[in-house]
């Protein structure tokens, strides 16, 4: 199992950052993929999800908007796509993979942490001001 984030980095407020999940080795075909995101001393939050198959989305009312979520099933990646970044945003990101049957759902109406089983190393995200 490979879960790789990558992308984060150092943006003024204003300017955007790709992040990317690489994932491959699961032992399921068809799953949601999900970004996360943790500040210190803050509560982990779901910030969006994606079901490759079907195409449906989510996104967090603190994002909607100015962040959106693709997926290249070619190369089994995910892309997040922040613009117009606050510093706000600043956070530890992560990208994880449902591991609750149905494995494909994302919900429309939120995320649930404890139904992603599996987890990245987490990428950086720094707003400046």
């Amino acid at each position: 199992v490979q879960l790789v984030e990558s992308g984060g980095g150092l943006v003024q407020a204003g300017g955007s950052l790709r992040l990317s999940c690489a994932h491959s080795g699961f032992p399921f075909d068809d799953y949601a993929i999900a970004w996360f995101r943790q500040a210190p001393g803050k509560e982990r939050e779901g910030v969006s999800c994606i079901s490759p198959s079907d195409g449906t989305k989510y996104f967090a009312d603190s994002v909607k908007g100015r962040f959106t979520i693709s997926s290249d099933n070619a190369k089994n990646t995910v892309h997040l796509q922040l613009n117009n970044l606050k510093p706000e945003d600043t956070a530890v990101y992560y990208c994880a993979v449902r591991d609750v049957a149905p494995y494909y759902y994302c919900s429309r109406y939120g995320l649930n942490s404890p139904e992603y089983g599996y987890w990245g190393q987490g990428t950086q995200v720094t707003v400046s001001s």
